[in-house]
Parts: structure tokens; sequence; C-alpha cells
């Protein structure tokens, strides 16, 4: 891999640990279980994987979409272990699902798509950080009746 592509590989790989840990960061801010570690991790291996994937040195069988299905299948078991079940509550759907999306913006970093990845990534922050005051004001009288209704 010439220079170039070194110094191609390497800002790709910064790019999606920046964009990781800006997602990572409000999910430690908030308390949750998987923060900026595990959100750098998730996305910067699945930027691994992608970037490697397209380069020559495989030869011209290789099929990067093998490779980004294979990221979807190990990043959904760690979301399904950061969702607890206990008795009719669930928790860590949205954590789980942030895994999801982190392991994504790391694949679309790694595909080359750098503009897309950090649209996503604002988008997912005003997602976590908008929504939930306004699920919380909309549905506040939907939840206490199910929580009534099922403890």
């Amino acid at each position: 891999m010439p220079l170039s592509g070194d110094l191609d590989f390497a800002l790709r790989i910064v790019v999606t640990l920046i964009l990781a840990i800006a997602i990572g960061t409000e999910r430690e801010w908030h308390g949750h279980p998987a923060g900026i570690r595990t959100m750098a991790l998730v996305g910067v291996g699945s930027c691994l994987f992608t970037a490697i994937a397209l380069e020559p040195i495989f030869g011209s069988r290789t099929d990067p979409t093998r490779i980004a299905a294979q990221i979807v299948t190990g990043v959904g078991f760690l979301g399904a272990g950061a969702i607890l079940r206990h008795g009719t509550d669930v928790r860590g759907l949205t954590t789980a699902a942030t895994i999801w999306v982190v392991a994504a913006v790391g694949m679309v970093v790694g595909f080359g798509y750098v503009a897309i990845a950090v649209f996503t990534t604002v988008l997912v922050l005003v997602t976590l950080v908008a929504i939930r005051p306004l699920e919380r004001r909309l549905f506040h009288h939907q939840r206490h009746m199910e929580e009534d209704h099922f403890s």
C-alpha cells in the first residue's frame, strides 16, 4: 500500500474514531453502559474491516459486501448483549441500536463516504438528545398507564 494509501487509511480510522467518540460521549453523559470506549471500538473495528476489504491485496475475488454482512452479524451479537429484560421491562434497546448505527458509520467511512457518515452522526446525536424530552412530554401519560397495567 503506497504512502498516500496509508494516509487515506489512517484518516478514515481517525474520522471514524472522532464520530464514534461523539456518539459514545452522549451515551456516557446519560449514564448508559456502552459509552465512549465501546462506541470507539465498534466504529474503528467496522471501519478497519471495511477499508481492508477494499484493498487489492486480496485480489479481485474479494467481495466487500460479504465483509459488511459479517460486521452486521457480529455487531448484532454485541447489541443483543446490551438488551436486558426484567419481567415486562426491557432495557438497552436504544443502546443496542446505537451500537448498530456506530458500526454502520464506521463502515460508511471505511467505504470512503465521510460526508454521509458525518451527516448520519449529527442525525443520530439529534435523535438521542432531542427525541428523549419529546418522548417524555408526548407519551408521559401513556407510560404511567402501562406501568400501572403491568406492575
